[in-house]
């Protein structure tokens, strides 16, 4: 009994390192994007679908004026925001990386952009339109830090919204403005 109860926990305790690198590994890409597409088309809003990567400063800086709090309640009423982590570095590849992300970007035009890449996908999953500046060269608007990329991503936001209204933009366009690049 003794003998059984020692095997029990030896196996317990090797088991521990395994189970907590499988705990925080993230989320495969498909199941997080699945669930938001389900969230869309249930609440008839857009899957405002971001590639990301943690070294990434120009992705931060987009998230900082979508999380702030007068954008962050205009983006909600429309979009169901969604980040996927790709494009990593080294170890970072399997503890931020979501499986699968790549696969994604890449089905939806974005293997030759830079970060961040963003796509809004109507609940069905079809695109509706992405972040690439059509154009010799084929890039990213990525974070809208002038005045150009600013109006393309107003463009954006009108072609994919349902519910914002001009003023509402407005409000969005103007903060990409304060926070500059």
């Amino acid at each position: 009994m003794c003998r059984t109860i020692s095997v029990i926990v030896i196996a317990l305790i090797l088991s521990v390192p395994a189970l907590q690198a499988h705990a925080g590994a993230p989320d495969p890409a498909k199941t997080i994007l699945d669930a938001a597409l389900r969230d869309a088309g249930a609440s008839h809003r857009t899957v405002f679908l971001i590639f990301h990567a943690s070294w990434c400063s120009w992705c931060r800086k987009l998230d900082a004026v979508l999380e702030s709090p007068d954008v962050k309640s205009l983006i909600a009423r429309d979009y169901v925001v969604v980040r996927l982590d790709v494009l990593e570095r080294g170890d970072k590849i399997g503890t931020l990386e979501n499986p699968g992300g790549r696969e994604i970007m890449t089905r939806l035009g974005g293997e030759k952009s830079g970060l961040p890449f963003y796509a809004f996908l109507e609940g069905s999953g079809k695109k509706i339109a992405d972040s690439m500046i059509e154009g010799p060269g084929m890039e990213t608007i990525g974070y809208p830090g002038n005045e150009e990329e600013i109006a393309l991503f107003g463009k954006l936001l009108k072609k994919t919204s349902h519910r914002l209204t001009d003023e509402d933009r407005a409000v969005v366009l103007n903060k990409f403005r304060k926070q500059g690049t």
